[in-house]
């Protein structure tokens, strides 16, 4: 995206009413930053509060987590940025080396991190679930168990988590069976906050992609098959019934969706230019009537479980 349009957009999007902004030391190795302060440094600093991810780029270093690596990072975001401190900053990942090694280092840089100000709080990502045994996964139930430690040894005043229409819900039935746990009410029970992020599912639920369509392979999408596109649109249809086939429409049930769902949450969405944000804006109002809400329900409900057929729900998470 074109500089200039990048930091359009961002004003556009505060004027607009948008609060939360949220980016990362990866997105473009800083040029994400760079942008975002351009806009900063043209709005009040306190009308906005900034988001910031690190740990998916460890330089040259062993790990994103060392005091070294992890004071850079946030020194440096903090020049990319022009601010004087990060108001969460999200851990990206829950690798602290081989037998968690750089936890210890990481735990006192956070704390003085803080004690300086540099940061506001702490922001952990988190599993959609938090599953004791029985229908999980392995692999599920290790990131599960890992999480939750990680969570009493962090202590981070937010999490954040992937969430959308396509996200698999724990059902009554395996909630009591296997201890299963939703991370919004987790987080409820914890008193933290919750960041959603992914919420139209890269795009699969404005209806925008044929059938056909392709990825490339550098592309976030690139893991998504013709067979999951091809169920995505006929599992829109009685939502395209409903409110029309724009993905204007589509993106404003998915949107009300999650907010139904998670209503005390942050939802952060991905914008490329300012008339995306102005539908995104307009897609909120009015808001989604009970009677449209269950027909969406019923309709999203009936397209996971065929993903879920197709795939299994933990391609999915």
């Amino acid at each position: 995206m074109d500089g200039d349009v990048a930091v359009e957009t961002l004003l556009h999007a505060h004027a607009s009413g948008a609060t939360v902004f949220d980016t990362s030391d990866i997105y473009g190795l800083g040029h994400s930053q760079r942008l975002l302060g351009r806009m900063l440094a043209q709005v009040p600093r306190d009308s906005v509060r900034i988001t910031c991810t690190i740990g998916a780029f460890k330089g040259t270093g062993l790990s994103a987590y060392s005091p070294l690596t992890l004071n850079g990072q946030v020194e440096q975001s903090l020049e990319n940025l022009g601010v004087k401190s990060i108001d969460v900053l999200t851990l990206n990942h829950t690798d602290f080396g081989p037998r968690d090694q750089y936890l210890e280092d990481a735990l006192e840089t956070l704390q003085a991190l803080r004690e300086m100000e540099s940061i506001k709080a702490i922001g952990l990502r988190g599993p959609n679930r938090l599953t004791a045994d029985c229908s999980a996964s392995r692999d599920h139930r290790q990131s599960a168990a890992r999480f939750a430690y990680l969570f009493q040894r962090i202590g981070p005043e937010v999490i954040s988590t992937p969430f959308n229409a396509l996200t698999p819900l724990p059902t009554p039935q395996t909630m009591d069976a296997c201890e299963d746990e939703d991370i919004f009410s987790f987080a409820q029970r914890h008193g933290v906050s919750t960041m959603i992020y992914q919420p139209l599912a890269h795009g699969l639920l404005t209806g925008a992609y044929a059938p056909d369509a392709v990825f490339g392979p550098e592309d976030v999408r690139s893991h998504i098959t013709a067979p999951v596109l091809q169920a995505v649109q006929r599992g829109l249809q009685p939502l395209r019934d409903l409110c029309g086939s724009s993905p204007h429409n589509l993106a404003s049930i998915a949107l009300h969706y999650c907010l139904r769902r998670c209503p005390d949450s942050i939802i952060l969405t991905g914008v490329s230019n300012p008339p995306q944000v102005t539908s995104n804006f307009d897609a909120l109002s009015p808001a989604l009537s009970d009677e449209h809400y269950a027909v969406a329900d019923a309709a999203y409900a009936a397209l996971r479980a065929e993903l879920d057929a197709l795939s299994g729900p933990a391609e999915r998470e």
